[in-house]
């Protein structure tokens, strides 16, 4: 009994507590990762191409987990320390009382990056520091955790720069990528985090329609969905590696997902359309939209992009055609890019189109002029999500220009 008393009593402190959490991203990705933690009402600290900084309680972590449609990690910090080697590493570590935090009985991993000169194996730091941490619960609890690479359970991050080092706990294991819905992937798909960011950059307003040809495995019409119904993003998964901690709180997260389960709107008013020239991709986007639960919102359908039916009214129309990584492939790619200018110019005047493309050659045989070009990554692929205003009438002449001498010189951001 008393043991129980003196754990609730750690879980109640560390739920009023405010640590330094960091949530990292995708390069390009920071500024709609930023504006998500605002709009949840905590500060963003700092900022770097693939992180944000903000700071808050275990339970903040928690609901950052649940809420962000574009992080993939959310770190808690434990411990800031000066380490000059390896030694230096394991007194540092094995200082924190892990005993309070990680149970004798379960399993952690240990993830890191490390820019030291005295390291020479990578895998070095990572061995110290799970030492550091499975002999100090061996000496405090006369048990000791598994440990293995395994990220499904707990998860302890080393950031290691020169002398300067941070513990953190991995509050999400698993990347927040893996929404849990998308188990047909198909071909080189979108990353979840990646297509909630794009449809951010969009602008798209939620109420009006969202067309997409070329849908693929339909990550970014699942997404699109479960934003219009203000879906969290990780409403779906049943594990992360905050559960795996003894500072998890299982009252205050059922809490915390009922709340945010109650605002989840139960219909929408844009139509959400998504097509592909192929059914095997159809098919799959629709299972993966009915384990999103989101399968009632999309009209799904087997056509060319050409044929894709753009309903009166407004909204955004956006592909995700292929690269093309081969020369004979690009050649062929040519007359696709070609044909979205055509389609765009002859089927969605009214609407905004968008396409999201990692070969800029291949964008200069759209025809239409792009009023933006917002950077983004996919992978190590440099990409960019390009605009075309598509006004209605004898405005749309303005947009007949060719794109070759404006992406020529292309400008980043």
């Amino acid at each position: 009994m008393h043991s129980t008393q003196g754990q609730l009593g750690k879980k109640q402190a560390q739920s009023v507590k405010k640590n330094k959490i960091l949530i990292t991203c995708a390069k390009g990705i920071a500024p709609y990762l930023s504006a998500e933690i605002e709009q949840l009402g905590m500060p963003v600290i700092s900022e770097t191409a693939a992180s944000i900084g903000t700071e808050g309680t275990f339970s903040d972590a928690m609901r950052l987990n649940l809420m962000l449609r574009t992080g993939l990690r959310v770190l808690y910090l434990i411990k800031e320390f000066e380490a000059d080697d390896g030694d230096d590493l394991y007194r540092e570590v094995s200082g924190i009382d892990w005993e309070n935090i990680i149970d004798e009985d379960g399993y952690l991993s240990v993830a890191s990056s490390v820019d030291n000169p005295t390291i020479r194996d990578s895998r070095f730091p990572n061995v110290r520091c799970k030492d550091a941490i499975v002999d100090r619960i061996t000496e405090k609890r006369g048990r000791r955790p598994d440990s293995g690479p395994l990220q499904d359970r707990t998860v302890i991050n080393l950031y290691w720069k020169d002398s300067s080092c941070s513990i953190y706990v991995d509050t999400s294991g698993e990347p927040l990528s893996k929404r849990g819905y998308r188990k047909i992937p198909m071909n080189a798909p979108m990353q979840e985090t990646l297509a909630a960011a794009v449809i951010m950059a969009t602008g798209w307003d939620r109420l009006s329609n969202f067309i997409n040809p070329m849908c693929g495995s339909g990550t970014l019409a699942i997404e699109a969905a479960m934003a219009a119904l203000d879906m969290p993003a990780g409403i779906l998964r049943d594990n992360y590696g905050f559960m795996h901690v003894k500072w998890f709180d299982k009252n205050v997260w059922e809490q915390m997902r009922t709340e945010a389960e109650a605002k989840i709107k139960k219909s929408i008013s844009s139509k959400i359309i998504a097509t592909d020239i192929r059914r095997d991709a159809v098919d799959a986007a629709r299972k993966n939209a009915a384990l999103a639960g989101v399968s009632h919102l999309i009209d799904f359908r087997v056509c060319a992009f050409e044929q894709t039916v753009i309903p009166e009214g407004s909204g955004i129309v956006i592909l995700n055609p292929e690269y093309g990584e081969r020369m004979g492939k690009v050649q062929q790619l040519e007359t696709v890019y070609h044909a979205i200018g055509d389609f765009f110019k002859q089927k969605c005047s009214g609407y905004k189109g968008y396409i999201f493309t990692g070969n800029l050659e291949l964008a200069k045989k759209v025809g239409l002029r792009a009023k933006r070009r917002i950077e983004f990554y996919n992978s190590a692929i440099e990409c960019r999500l390009l605009e075309y205003e598509l006004y209605q009438g004898s405005k749309k002449s303005k947009y007949a220009d060719k794109e070759d001498q404006r992406l020529s010189g292309d400008q980043k951001g």
